[in-house]
């Protein structure tokens, strides 16, 4: 993939935040979809990242067009956020940390396609969901579902038993700032006492998220303070320094010195966009 076609790809995730499918199935007899009745809380034996994708859409989202292919709000295979270059699926995909242990086409409504990683040296899940870019309402709904604990998912992969959603260590969004476009009308409501940790990977997200996250016991552990691109190497590397306990400055500052290496910026512009904490 030449420079050039880097450059203007993340132009076109800047620009996304200006103004407000193929699928894949690697399944086998050993992973099991989520059920939909309710679920007992369990203590997982790992710890569980949850990461919330709303696909790029040019139709139903407010952004500034992106090309086509980037842009299929349905289409998983070249998305923006999810299968292109920097989108989660493809950059988690090739990281030298992280084994991809599952692919499941159509987990459920509203998700497109989930892929399982397990960390290779950390004992650490990560979940990531591909919501249908028509749906950014649902999916900033179960983002929020999930940070307060009023939703529950068992997923099974290689006879073990993982629970994510409310049962997450940390809960990340990624894609355009939809509340740019709407207001949430979902009620929060806290249901336990749970820490949870926070990543929201989208424009502004501390002005249009923070009002709501601080009626949950979530702590924003990195969010935005302005337009951006929301970019799977800027989760990746914040996520290396969660995983070995490094402060929040320390985490903040591995996601800021990510986002100017791609971004060709100073990491000085980049600490001051990618910020922690109220």
């Amino acid at each position: 993939m030449s420079n050039k076609f880097l450059i203007l790809l993340a132009l076109f995730c800047f620009w996304n935040c200006s103004t407000a499918q193929t699928q894949v199935s690697n399944t086998s007899p050993n992973i099991s979809a989520p059920k939909s009745e309710p679920i007992a809380k369990i203590t997982n034996n790992a710890r569980v990242i949850h990461v919330l994708v709303a696909l790029c859409d040019n139709v139903n989202q407010g952004i500034v067009p992106v090309p086509a292919h980037l842009g299929n709000g349905e289409d998983t295979e070249k998305n923006l956020y999810w299968g292109a270059a920097y989108g989660v699926k493809s950059y988690f995909g090739k990281s030298a940390s992280w084994q991809k242990v599952a692919t499941i086409a159509n987990p459920k409504e509203n998700v497109l396609e989930r892929v399982i990683f397990k960390h290779k040296t950390q004992n650490v899940y990560l979940i990531a969901d591909a919501y249908r870019g028509s749906k950014m309402k649902e999916t900033i709904n179960d983002f929020f579902s999930a940070i307060t604990g009023e939703i529950l998912e068992n997923v099974t992969v290689n006879n073990q038993t993982i629970q994510t959603l409310g049962s997450a260590d940390l809960v990340a969004f990624v894609g355009h700032d939809g509340l740019m476009d709407f207001k949430l009308e979902k009620e929060i409501i806290k249901k336990d006492e749970a820490k949870r940790d926070a990543i929201v990977l989208a424009c502004a997200s501390r002005n249009y998220f923070g009002e709501h996250l601080k009626k949950t016991n979530a702590k924003p552990l990195l969010w935005t303070s302005n337009l951006m691109a929301p970019e799977a190497y800027i989760l990746h590397d914040a996520l290396e320094g969660w995983m070995l306990g490094e402060t929040d400055s320390q985490i903040q500052s591995r996601a800021a010195s990510a986002y100017a290496k791609y971004q060709k910026i100073s990491v000085k512009s980049a600490s001051r966009l990618l910020v922690t904490g109220w």
